[in-house]
């Protein structure tokens, strides 16, 4: 991402440009400032599987779909962003204007939806008030410390603390375990945790996830109300119920 003092970054999937109305598939980021002074960083990827690695790489506060787009349609993949990330704020901006796909786009989630053609001002209010709202980054928020169970962990050092046992943990270690802090007692699926942060979902990023699985099991043994169990035909879930 960009060095300047943003504020939210908004990723816009099978579009182009929003504020200058650039058709250029060139156009990849730009930015905008809303009343408040904010700086709000856009990313714009008409290519949407570019635009599905890019979203599971950075972090991002709101989506902005289009709902006609090829091999993927918008509510298919905000139903798929919903499923791995509830929280996510979701806009459509779609010339499709029937009741029958609005209805179906607040029905997958959405937040808004904007037929076109529509008031690049008008978007820019309406996503500062989503944001607003809801104030919520992404599930990969800024947090870089936990606690555990008898654990303390430190995701920017990568040290994992039991009392006076310390362990170094790899930057993958780090950061599945962060996802599982983050989603404590709650799934993370395996489809969120490849992509990212192995960056794809393949026979061989899959196989790789339950080796490093294992190893933060090895890691966690020591506190028996911690448990890494596997959710079928979905993922894992970090459990720390109390032991009786």
């Amino acid at each position: 991402m960009f060095g300047y003092n943003k504020k939210y970054s908004v990723i816009c999937l099978g579009l182009g440009s929003l504020f200058n109305h650039s058709d250029e598939p060139s156009v990849e980021a730009f930015f905008a400032k809303n009343d408040n002074g904010e700086i709000m960083e856009f990313w714009s990827k008409r290519d949407i599987k570019k635009g599905e690695d890019l979203f599971f790489k950075e972090e991002f506060n709101l989506c902005v779909l289009d709902v006609m787009m090829p091999k993927k349609d918008g509510f298919t993949l905000a139903a798929q962003i919903k499923r791995i990330n509830p929280e996510m704020p979701v806009i459509f901006l779609t010339a499709k204007t029937l009741q029958d796909d609005v209805l179906e786009g607040f029905k997958v989630g959405a937040d808004d939806y904007i037929t076109k053609p529509f008031n690049s001002e008008e978007l820019l209010y309406r996503i500062a008030a989503i944001l607003k709202r809801g104030g919520k980054l992404r599930t990969n928020n800024q947090q870089k410390e936990f606690e555990i169970g008898k654990y303390h962990f430190n995701y920017k050092t990568r040290m994992l603390k039991n009392g006076s046992s310390d362990a170094k943990l790899s930057p993958k270690e780090a950061e599945l375990l962060r996802l599982f802090c983050l989603k404590v007692n709650d799934i993370v699926y395996r489809e969120e945790a490849l992509k990212q942060i192995w960056g794809r979902d393949d026979y061989f990023t899959a196989r790789s996830m339950d080796v490093f699985v294992t190893k933060l099991r090895k890691y966690l043994k020591d506190d028996p109300s911690l448990e890494i169990v596997n959710i079928h035909g979905n993922g894992f879930r970090l459990n720390t119920e109390e032991v009786g």
